[in-house]
């Protein structure tokens, strides 16, 4: 499980209401609510879980499933597309600010 930041004012233009299961549509497919969880799936993801914790993090849990080199890396850039529109942050710009706080 990871928590992910957001982008200060990111949550109101892009997260509020039902944006973030919006995005999670666009991006997985079908998405259920589990409580205060979206759930969904995508290729090598069996399974992709987002709770937004307030207005400045999200909490992603992923279970993953082997599949084969192409889907992975359609999974992967899946992956990487969603947490883009969710948090306002590139992964280059994800990968700076997790090298920062190890």
């Amino acid at each position: 499980m990871r928590e992910y930041p957001v982008k200060r004012g990111h949550y109101s233009k892009a997260l509020a209401g039902d944006g973030l299961k919006r995005i999670m549509e666009e991006t997985f497919g079908h998405v259920e609510e589990d409580g205060e969880w979206l759930v969904s799936s995508y290729k090598g993801l069996k399974k992709v879980r987002v709770k937004p914790l307030g207005k400045t993090k999200l909490l992603v849990e992923t279970e993953t499933a082997n599949v084969p080199e192409g889907d992975a890396a359609d999974t992967l850039k899946k992956y990487n597309e969603f947490l883009f529109r969710a948090t306002g942050y590139t992964a280059k710009e994800r990968k700076k600010m997790m090298s920062k706080v190890s």
